[in-house]
């Protein structure tokens, strides 16, 4: 899909609503995205940024900017935070940013800057292109070309206080964040399951490569479990943050390990031939693959082991008294 076809479908996409996070039909939030990665990665990666957006929004009580695109650009590299600056009445940010999805092509976006306490702010980049530089050259792989993942840099580009969004540490401390975090692994399992859709249509049947097919469209089953179960836990609970952040890297984890097993059963199932002559199917394998490292690996899982440990901890005092 070409950068302005796949504009055109993103704004069809989610001119369509999906379910908020947390107040009801959670699990149909994720089979959207679930769908969405199923048929396109990069219009998922797109997609779930801009619904992520609108939940942002919602949680803080605002409302998107009417017929706006938005992207959401929080990615930070350690003591490299932007910064947001008071000029009298208004701000300044200034800075540099790395991954930002949709630079040049979305009408919005929510960004992090400060640090450790971010402050989101929601920036109007198309008034405000002539604060901005747009620099795609790093990105050196053809996946996820079409998104215009760039650097982005702020030259004192000017911030009205309404565009400030919570408070300083709020974009994190929120339950919302952790709902959200679900998103982008349900656009994984659908990146996968795009996979599994080709190989149910090639004609191998030996042995070898049915039990490959087999175990693939079983990890894309339990990826559609794990969805709907945290979908409905998410409703059930939508205000406890420790539950949020121990649900998320659960099902992000388990997710991860079925899309990385299905990459690597597929490659075993069929050799080089989908990855080296499909181009349709070797675009969604190297996407799928960068977009996996999204996930943090075992620094989540530690992070996942030590908020099991504090809430193990807490229970056994509370049990004490």
């Amino acid at each position: 899909m070409m950068t302005e076809a796949l504009v055109v479908q993103l704004r069809k996409t989610v001119a369509e609503e999906i379910p908020l996070p947390g107040v009801g039909r959670t699990d149909r939030r994720h089979r959207s995205l679930f769908e969405v990665g199923r048929i396109d990665l990069s219009l998922a990666r797109m997609a779930e940024a801009h619904w992520d957006a609108v939940a942002i929004l919602n949680e803080n009580g605002s409302n998107p900017k009417p017929n706006c695109l938005y992207g959401v650009w929080a990615s930070e590299r350690p003591g490299q935070a932007i910064t947001l600056e008071r000029n009298h009445d208004s701000f300044r940010i200034t800075g540099k940013k790395m991954f930002c999805s949709g630079a040049g092509l979305v009408d919005r976006a929510l960004i992090t800057v400060g640090g450790p306490e971010p402050q989101l702010v929601d920036v109007d980049l198309r008034d405000n292109v002539r604060f901005l530089r747009f620099d795609d050259s790093n990105w050196k792989t053809n996946a996820f070309r079409e998104t215009h993942t760039s650097t982005v840099t702020f030259e004192n580009l000017p911030v009205t206080p309404e565009e400030l969004i919570g408070l300083p540490g709020w974009y994190l401390q929120r339950p919302g964040f952790w709902h959200g975090a679900c998103g982008p692994a349900a656009c994984w399992a659908g990146g996968a399951a795009g996979l599994v859709d080709y190989a149910n249509e090639q004609c191998r049947e030996d042995p070898h490569t049915l039990a490959h097919l087999g175990a693939m469209r079983a990890s894309i089953w339990a990826s559609l479990s794990y969805l709907d179960s945290a979908g409905r836990e998410i409703d059930a609970a939508p205000k406890d943050c420790e539950r949020a952040l121990v649900r998320a890297l659960t099902v992000r984890h388990l997710i991860e390990q079925a899309c990385t097993d299905i990459l690597r059963r597929l490659s075993r199932a069929y050799g080089p031939h989908p990855v080296a002559m499909d181009e349709k199917i070797s675009k969604r394998y190297q996407e799928l693959d960068l977009y996996l490292r999204q996930s943090h690996a075992e620094r989540d899982l530690e992070a996942l082991g030590r908020a099991i440990e504090i809430s193990s901890a807490q229970n056994r005092v509370l049990q004490l008294r």
